[in-house]
């Protein structure tokens, strides 16, 4: 058995009391929205803070709550604590439980995304192994759905591609398997690297696939560049992955908001791409685009 010590804060007090909850003896610490307050595009490498947080932390069964919340009140002083509350958890494998609802999933006419304990039947299948994992990128998101679709169309043996914000590197890996012949996959959160390189072994395609933070990244020039991160920082990004894209290749973008779209399309237009008709789902888009020569 766990337990979790949950409380309401104004944003300014959420990471302090994370840190007091740390302090304490918790295992692990979250925040959750407690207004229903959107945050659509935190800043890359920050924790999105609502103004109204909850904090949620975990703790081993026995520990003493109500001298925690005590010791909480003391230091910040109890009218700024609100809506405490404790929950009992049963233990769990918690992967496992989260792979009762992620089955094999197709994107286009043939890739596949299939967790460990499934199989996929069709014999021209391409099939990625991936399971859910500290680095974000399973295919279930729209964005990343929408990228996958657009690599299982291209055409991509011999390809030299570069993916930016790699994450789980699950769009690296799926190029990999459709043929590409090299992958540059990038990502500032060392947990993505490691997720990468490990998902990357997984797929036996570790040894066409090399990972860096964006400041170790090597000279080289890409057929493709996949970028599924956020509308502002793609927008930041423009100058960098075109130097990465060669004359006549092909840039791919997401993570971007319907109406955010025209805005990144234009920044990339300027920048010399020929850009395609977006692509819209569920209130996300994919942008893509030509290198002009």
């Amino acid at each position: 058995m766990w337990q979790q010590l949950m409380v309401t804060v104004d944003e300014d007090l959420a990471e302090d009391v994370s840190d007091a909850l740390m302090d304490a003896g918790a295992l692990s610490v979250s925040f959750l929205d407690a207004g229903d307050q959107p945050l659509f595009e935190p800043p890359p490498g920050t924790t999105p803070v609502w103004a109204q947080t909850r904090v949620v932390g975990l703790f081993e069964e026995g520990g003493d709550l109500a001298a925690i919340r005590s010791a909480l009140g003391g230091r910040f002083g109890d009218e700024r604590l609100r809506d405490w509350s404790e929950e009992a958890l049963a233990d769990q494998v918690w992967e496992r439980t989260w792979l009762e609802h992620f089955r094999p999933m197709r994107f286009g006419s043939r890739l596949w995304v299939c967790p460990t304990g499934f199989t996929v039947e069709d014999t021209d299948a391409v099939v990625m192994s991936l399971d859910p994992g500290l680095a974000f990128g399973t295919g279930t998101h729209p964005t990343t759905a929408l990228c996958l679709e657009w690599l299982d169309a291209a055409d991509l043996h011999g390809a030299s591609v570069l993916d930016y914000g790699c994450g789980s590197g699950i769009l690296g890996i799926a190029a990999a398997l459709l043929g590409a012949a090299g992958v540059h996959a990038v990502d500032i959160d060392p947990q993505a690297l490691a997720a990468t390189v490990e998902n990357a072994r997984k797929n036996r395609v570790g040894d066409r696939i090399e990972v860096a933070s964006p400041g170790e990244l090597a000279d080289f020039d890409s057929d493709i560049a996949l970028a599924n991160i956020l509308a502002n920082p793609l927008m930041e990004l423009a100058d960098t992955l075109r130097s990465r894209v060669r004359p006549g290749g092909r840039i791919v973008l997401s993570g971007i908001l319907a109406e955010q779209a025209d805005a990144v399309a234009s920044v990339y237009a300027r920048k010399g791409f020929e850009m395609e008709p977006a692509v819209f789902r569920e209130g996300w888009v994919r942008l893509a685009g030509v290198r002009r020569t």
